[in-house]
């Protein structure tokens, strides 16, 4: 009995990914919950399980190609009779439920329902229960050539609703864009369905939206539209250039920025304190047996003043619920570390990072940050974050003007410590000094919360002591 496994959409609501590597071959045995794949969302790379114990038929996808959500990628050959043909409608049920579903979890297959996969929903099923598959690869030069074992047999061919060259258009469906783009066009009043998508795949993109809005989508005003600066003629010389694919965590990260820079509108605020002492009680911590095995930076101190700061002002860690028409303000802090990884940027957040003590924090700073770099942080990790910090001063960097993640109220950027000539007891000394930047959300946060919230973190740095005046 052959089933088949379709792309489950991993619970971000998106609508593709890509398939980093296979982790099976054709003829491998596998069991339940076993590791079959690793794919790559636009937030993080995910290892995909498989939902049945038996083995691998056919691996309809190479590494390297992007697949929308409800496409076959893989057949399993499972033991037992054949109980009415392949699961694949099916999508091979949800996340932790093994193998077949029972009746009650099975959508209606008909008048385009959602078939249920591993989370949430996955491609629409057309009349007469087959789901219309529609993939999307990777440019000629960048794809893989098929295989045996892969995507290249007539039974794979037959199951495409439109040849990739010339996909014919899905009736009633929407068009596909991203969220951010979406925004954009209700709020330039552009009607999506009228718009011919220039993305990749069809994809509408903010330049799509710009050009029908009769906008400029020149953003760096070197006035040149999208179309013309497609026709600008190529540099002499080969190998002057490298095109690499704006996909996965790039492409997510670039559109959540542009996102909170023209949704968001920001205020930065700067403070220069001394923060000898702070440096002073961390090298006491570093001694001491207590907090022997634990790597304590000055992040870690910085990230339990944040938290206590933002206790006095809560407002910097409340988020603008536009639908809602609410200010939502958390009584809990989800605290955001911007990591830089060699997948670019990523901001998981410590869940409930009030609660911790500091020893707690600074476990949880080290395996935030060796997941990430790891390339193993979780979809779940980089959700729900309240307010962040980004650690500029490891690259020597003393200040700059952090953008918001997408959703927040603030986010603080720590510069480098420096030994600096310093006004000290009525007289210059040389004190190690940092300067601290914040960024805010103005409709969120006022001048003075956010005045009063970077001025607590700064007392709290420069004199430890000044936290029992807080708490």
């Amino acid at each position: 009995m052959i089933k088949e496994f379709r792309l489950p959409d991993l619970g971000e609501g998106l609508t593709e990914s890509e398939i980093v590597a296979w982790k099976v071959a054709v003829g491998d045995t596998v069991a339940l919950n076993q590791v079959i794949a690793e794919v790559e969302t636009a937030k993080a790379v995910v290892e995909l399980p498989s939902p049945y114990a038996g083995v691998i038929a056919k691996l309809h996808e190479q590494p390297g190609t992007v697949v929308e959500v409800g496409s076959p990628i893989v057949s399993f050959e499972l033991p037992g009779s054949d109980d009415g043909g392949s699961d694949g409608a099916a999508g091979g049920g949800r996340s932790s439920v093994v193998g077949q579903e029972s009746s009650a979890e099975r959508v209606e297959t008909t008048g385009a329902k959602r078939i249920p996969t591993l989370v949430g929903y996955g491609a629409e099923v057309e009349k007469g229960g087959r789901p219309a598959r529609r993939r999307r690869t990777l440019p000629s030069g960048d794809r893989p050539e098929p295989s045996a074992d892969a995507g290249g047999s007539d039974d794979a061919q037959t199951q495409t609703s439109a040849p990739v060259a010339a996909p014919a258009p899905v009736a009633a469906e929407r068009p596909r864009s991203t969220p951010p783009v979406r925004k954009l066009a209700k709020d330039l009043g552009v009607e999506l369905t009228a718009i011919a998508g220039t993305g990749r795949g069809g994809l509408i993109v903010r330049e799509d939206v710009l050009a029908a809005a009769d906008l400029s989508a020149d953003p760096n005003g070197l006035g040149l539209a999208a179309e013309g600066a497609a026709e600008l003629p190529a540099p002499a010389g080969a190998g002057r250039e490298t095109r690499t694919p704006i996909k996965g965590i790039r492409k997510h990260t670039a559109a959540a920025m542009v996102s909170s820079a023209f949704t968001a509108p920001h205020v930065s605020e700067f403070l220069t304190i001394d923060v000898t002492p702070t440096m002073e009680l961390l090298a006491k911590l570093k001694a001491a047996r207590a907090f022997a095995g634990y790597k304590l930076t000055p992040l870690t101190l910085v990230a339990k003043a944040l938290c206590i700061a933002a206790a006095r002002q809560p407002s910097v860690n409340s988020r603008w619920d536009e639908a809602a028409g609410e200010i939502i303000t958390m009584n809990y802090v989800n605290l955001g570390i911007a990591a830089a990884t060699p997948r670019g940027l990523m901001v998981p957040n410590i869940k409930d990072a009030q609660d911790l003590s500091l020893m707690e924090l600074s476990t949880a700073l080290t395996a935030l940050t060796d997941t990430a770099r790891a390339g193993k942080t979780t979809p779940a990790a980089l959700s729900g974050g309240t307010i962040s910090i980004t650690n500029i001063g490891v690259f020597g960097i003393d200040a700059g003007t952090p953008i918001l993640n997408p959703g927040e109220a603030a986010i603080l950027a720590m510069g480098a410590v420096r030994r600096q000539p310093w006004e000290f007891n009525e007289g210059i000394a040389l004190r190690q000094v940092m300067t601290l930047s914040l960024s805010f959300d103005h409709r969120l946060v006022d001048g003075e919360q956010g005045s009063r919230f970077l001025a607590d973190i700064g007392a709290i740095l420069s004199e430890p002591g000044m936290v029992l005046t807080m708490i």
